[in-house]
């Protein structure tokens, strides 16, 4: 039985409106400034298909894709016609269609059998396009030659009987030369290709040749590019240090490290053609600036939490070499209590210089003030720190600080109780995830110490923090992604009534157990308000969902407990559940998620529904 997935388009102009001042739909001339301008008709018609398959041509095929735009003449529209077939034998061959055919009509006519003169009489001008896919090739002889003779193909995923894409094969071709290029060989290149298609037994067979040429050290790094920020300093910040053996893993971490600077737009650094006359490879650095001043607005929200606005101005490049300056600050709580004098307040001065001991490192010196009003506590804070950062590698990094925090608190226990505490946080952090902003595999852990002192109150103690997440996908386009977290805390060395309150432990709210109050898991005191505790555990389980490109949910499951031992005892553990809808967008996505607690308790709410950027972990 033959089944045939068609999609037809045709162009139609756009009715563009204004309401308040806003234009919308509105797009520009598409005849402006083009050549006796031409319009047309276009359908698609893939025969014996899948619907993905239809898809991927539809959107390989720039009759469709570019539909309302007009061509210039007769000839502009034969010339992305014959453009058109090549894209789509290109995404026919990556789906190993090695039989496929693809017919363009015009008006009626093969565009094989129109000359270049041929002119068109109607507007708009009909135009037909047939795909008859043809079966699936599968890998059948595979073999290495050359400096690549001794590897195993099966370990560039060639395996025979197995995918025979145009993609499979090219993604193994750049492995197999990435491989030898680990070795130090800057000059390794694919020599040779033999691909040979039998059409009896729909079998590719593949043969790949591959030169690896001569170890060498990098050269003298070249920097193209730079304005603003000084070009010495890019080339340091880069780390391809001269007479090193080299490793393409280098070039990839200089580029994310000069890309980590932020202020540089794009970042490519490659190495050249040839050696050069002390048989090293000469490298080269190609930047873009960014603008060196930056500013923006945030928010959040919840009915459990309130609104919360923030905005910030930065300086990437302060003095030349990426030194980075940002001021912000940000008002909570509002609407979560009537009194103005309870909102939260929070200004903050940051600095940071990179590279101070080795391209991997950055300083950085921070000063805040806060005064807030959570339900366990209200707190006025003054604190100033200066640490160093250091990149182990890709994934791992570390950090450690000095920090002194005077700060005036009432809670549970104390009334405007004031502290001066001098501490040392360390941290080790390890990140394997394919993205940041919506990872789809991969892991992150984070292991936390800071030995404290409170000077004015003789009080010593060491608060112990270790978090994980982990990052699945269940299938091979990431539709679906398993996401998880644990996170477990504890404070030893002084009870609870010695500790700050807002150094204490809490769970509960839009980044903790969902469902819940903001700081509403744990101990309670007379007045039924939490006071925090010694020790914390949390996890969190979702199930990532696209339902589009870019939309998602995302059901979830949360639970924690806070306890006033120095480990958890899971006596009160809380669950939350509820359901979350995401929208993607270049800055990461748009999160709300709404939640209900699965053991209430005495004043905890009914539900929770919070919004914000970003995955909730």
């Amino acid at each position: 039985m033959l089944c045939t997935t068609s999609l037809a388009v045709a162009a139609q102009p756009a009715t563009a409106f204004e309401f308040l001042g806003f234009k919308f739909f509105e797009r520009d001339d598409d005849e402006a400034g083009i050549v006796d301008p031409r319009r047309y008709t276009v359908s698609l018609d893939v025969q014996g298909a899948d619907p993905r398959l239809a898809k991927k041509l539809n959107d390989a095929s720039q009759l469709v894709t570019e539909k309302d735009r007009p061509v210039s003449g007769s000839l502009g529209l034969i010339t992305r016609a014959r453009n058109d077939r090549e894209r789509l034998v290109a995404a026919l061959y990556e789906e190993a269609r090695y039989e496929g055919i693809v017919t363009i009509l015009i008006e009626g006519k093969s565009i094989d059998d129109l000359p270049a003169d041929a002119e068109f009489g109607s507007q708009p001008i009909p135009v037909s396009i047939t795909v008859d896919p043809g079966p699936p090739f599968v890998l059948g002889q595979v073999s290495l030659g050359g400096d690549a003779a001794g590897l195993s193909p099966e370990a560039f995923d060639l395996v025979p009987g197995g995918d025979a894409g145009s993609v499979r094969i090219l993604k193994a071709e750049k492995d197999i030369v990435r491989k030898l290029k680990e070795q130090g060989r800057p000059l390794a290149t694919v020599t040779g290709r033999d691909v040979i298609a039998d059409h009896n037994t729909k079998t590719l067979d593949v043969a790949i040749s591959v030169g690896a040429g001569p170890i060498a050290g990098y050269g003298v790094a070249a920097v193209d590019g730079t304005q603003q920020v000084d070009r010495d300093f890019t080339a340091y910040m880069a780390g391809l240090e001269p007479g090193r053996i080299y490793s393409p893993d280098d070039l990839d971490a200089a580029r994310d490290r000069l890309t980590g600077l932020a202020v540089f737009n794009s970042v490519a650094v490659t190495e050249a053609d040839a050696l050069d006359a002390n048989g090293n490879i000469p490298t080269k650095i190609t930047v873009t600036e960014r603008k060196p001043r930056v500013f923006g607005v945030g928010a959040t929200l919840s009915n459990t939490e309130g609104l919360g606005l923030e905005g910030y101005w930065g300086h990437r490049n302060l003095f030349g070499r990426a030194e980075k300056l940002r001021i912000e600050g940000s008002i909570g709580r509002i609407g979560a209590d009537t009194d103005i004098g309870k909102l939260n307040y929070n200004a903050a001065i940051m600095f940071e210089k990179p590279g101070v001991v080795g391209p991997a490192s950055r300083f950085f010196a921070n000063a805040r003030t806060v005064f807030e009003h959570p339900d366990a506590y209200d707190r006025f804070s003054s604190k100033a720190s200066v640490g160093l950062a250091y990149d182990i590698s890709k994934s791992q990094s570390v950090s450690g600080e000095f920090s002194v925090d005077y700060s005036k608190i009432t809670d549970a226990f104390v009334d405007n109780r004031q502290y001066l505490i001098v501490s040392t946080p360390l941290q080790y952090a390890l990140d394997n995830r394919d993205e940041k902003l919506n990872p789809t595999e991969g892991f992150r852990m984070l292991a936390y110490a800071e030995p404290a002192y409170d000077t004015i109150g003789g009080t010593t103690f060491v608060k112990l923090r270790g978090e994980a997440s982990a990052y699945q996908a269940l299938d091979a386009r990431d539709q679906y992604v398993l996401a998880g977290r644990v996170n477990l805390g504890s404070i030893l060395g002084a009870g609870v009534e010695e500790i700050p309150a807002d150094r204490r432990f809490y769970a509960g709210g839009g980044g903790s157990v969902r469902g819940y109050a903001y700081q509403g898991i744990g101990p309670k005191g007379p007045d039924d308000k939490p006071t925090g505790g010694l020790s914390l555990f949390e996890t969190s389980a979702e199930l990532r969902m696209a339902v589009t490109e870019n939309f998602g949910v995302v059901p979830f499951v949360d639970a924690g407990t806070v306890s006033l031992e120095e480990f958890p005892d899971f006596s009160d553990l809380k669950f939350g559940a509820g359901v979350g809808l995401r929208y993607l967008t270049p800055f990461g996505p748009l999160r709300i998620d709404a939640a209900v607690p699965l053991n209430k308790g005495h004043g905890d709410p009914d539900f929770g529904i919070y919004a914000g950027v970003g995955q909730a972990f």
